[in-house]
């Protein structure tokens, strides 16, 4: 039945008033409002329990990045290469056993002569035929060869100090890319503290500014002040807005940033900022020697690295001593007056034979040339990675200056900030208690309001820069340790 035809049905009932009808309708609708507030919470209760906000503190984001982030888990497996790498080189010291066995079905035509070393042409051992045959024989062989090198005059051992100065230049690497990725998040995480305060700010500015437009538009109506002012407290109040919009996205956006550098590719993050703003720290972070840095560490890795590289082209022109052994056998189907076995002939072994001895390979004398310019190249590598270091600590110098001005800057405007806010907010309740007394313009309270709004944000953004500037300090020492023990000691959990 329509609604109209219901509502006509009711009236002409006996006894049905229109309060009743009144009643009954505001009934449905209130059914249906619960049914769908309870319908969306339950839809809100099941995408919360599919994708539930991670909140992090600072302590912990920094932590969760070392366990997540994929360049961490790429510098460990370096080391893990560098690890092998030594095994690998290690593993020169050990003898080598080659073995083979070969059965193959091939002519038996010999000839005498001098052949070339060369590898197209199969070797051939026998006496030569008289005669040449297309016949096939079947010939076999097998054999091991025992081969040790003793001594090698420090090859094999500047090749291990080359792999050991890999690993130690891999560590540091992984170092820095800890400290790298934890200046990262922390950055991260306090700049969406930082939108956090300023979204606080904007709304604080647009409840306001909306009770000014209010007041302004009462005394309008009227008549008790002119339209423009009522028309300037709208702007004011529309603007206040905008930022407070910009102020939302900018959030947003940190928020993204955050995500990203905790290694998160789904789901949201939230930051918990309990006791991390309830004071300033004062604490300094402990002095330290710039060669205790990671980023100068790995640069002096480099070199050594480099280093250990000359030293191995030191120990290439050198000769090379092996002690050898060998046992083989062989079958042939071919006997030596030229007759050929037939069936299965050959495929047995005939004769056995063994050999010891030694082998002194000396080096190719032509290679002069060639590692003179290889070790040269190698000497101008060690020099640019010294520069580099050498930069490296111009660089931690610099950056420990910065951090140590930016700490102390911080905390003489966060120490400033709160009178700023208190004299701030005694002029916005002035100028607005002079505007209601009619004693001066709505433009004096815009002006006022916009001071008030920005000391409030300067003041709590100031304990965030207070943070920022700690926790530079401690990337510019190399070392987070002191500003996770700073944050316990505040409280920040």
């Amino acid at each position: 039945m329509p609604a109209r035809d219901f509502e006509m049905a009711n009236v002409k009932r006996p006894g049905y008033s229109s309060g009743s009808r009144l009643m009954n309708r505001f009934g449905v609708i209130a059914l249906v409002a619960a049914v769908l507030v309870s319908s969306q919470t339950l839809h809100a209760q099941g995408d919360g329990a599919q994708s539930a906000p991670l909140v992090l503190t600072l302590e912990d984001a920094l932590q969760y990045a070392l366990d997540h982030y994929p360049a961490v888990r790429a510098a460990l497996e370096q080391v893990n290469i560098s690890t092998a790498n030594i095994s690998v080189a290690k593993s020169a010291y050990l003898p080598r056993v080659d073995s083979l066995w070969q059965t193959n079905r091939a002519t038996a035509n010999n000839v005498f002569g001098q052949l070339l070393p060369q590898s197209v042409i199969p070797a051939l051992s026998g006496p030569v035929l008289p005669d040449s045959s297309t016949s096939p024989v079947w010939g076999s062989a097998t054999g091991a060869l025992f081969s040790w090198e003793p001594f090698d005059f420090g090859l094999r051992g500047a090749t291990i100090r080359e792999a050991e100065a890999g690993i130690a230049r891999a560590r540091a690497d992984e170092a820095l890319t800890r400290l790298d990725v934890q200046n990262a998040v922390g950055a991260a995480f306090l700049a969406v503290v930082a939108a956090q305060q300023a979204v606080v700010a904007a709304e604080a500015d647009v409840q306001r500014r909306e009770v000014l437009a209010r007041a302004a538009r009462t005394l309008v109506d009227n008549q008790l002040r002119p339209g423009a002012e009522a028309s300037r407290a709208d702007a004011e109040r529309a603007a206040a807005r905008t930022r407070a919009i910009q102020g939302g996205q900018a959030l947003l956006f940190a928020q993204a940033t955050l995500a990203r550098t905790l290694g998160l590719t789904s789901g949201a993050v939230s930051v918990n900022t309990a006791g991390l703003l309830d004071r300033v720290p004062s604490a300094t972070s402990p002095t330290s020697a710039q060669s205790e840095h990671p980023l100068t560490q790995s640069r002096q890795a480099a070199v050594d690295q480099a280093r250990a590289h000359e030293g191995v082209l030191d120990a290439t022109d050198r000769p090379r001593i092996y002690l050898q052994s060998s046992v083989f056998a062989r079958g042939s189907g071919a006997s030596p007056d030229g007759v050929f076995d037939g069936g299965a002939d050959g495929l047995g072994l005939e004769r056995a034979n063994w050999a010891a001895g030694f082998q002194i390979v000396f080096p190719n004398l032509f290679d002069f040339a060639s590692l003179r310019a290889r070790r040269a190249a190698s000497a101008a590598f060690t020099r640019v990675e010294r520069a580099r270091y050498d930069e490296a600590v111009l660089t931690v110098t610099s950056q420990q200056q910065t951090a140590d001005a930016l700490a102390d800057a911080a905390r003489a405007i966060a120490q400033n900030t709160p009178v700023q806010l208190a004299a701030a907010q005694q002029s916005e309740t002035q100028a607005r208690a002079r505007f209601e007394a009619g004693l001066s313009s709505i433009t004096e309270v815009a002006e006022a309001q916009s001071l008030l709004v920005q000391a409030e944000y300067q003041d709590a953004v100031a304990r965030v820069d207070v943070w920022r500037a700690l926790l530079a300090q401690a990337i510019a020492r190399g070392n987070v340790t002191s500003f996770v023990n700073l944050l316990r000691g505040s409280g920040v959990r």
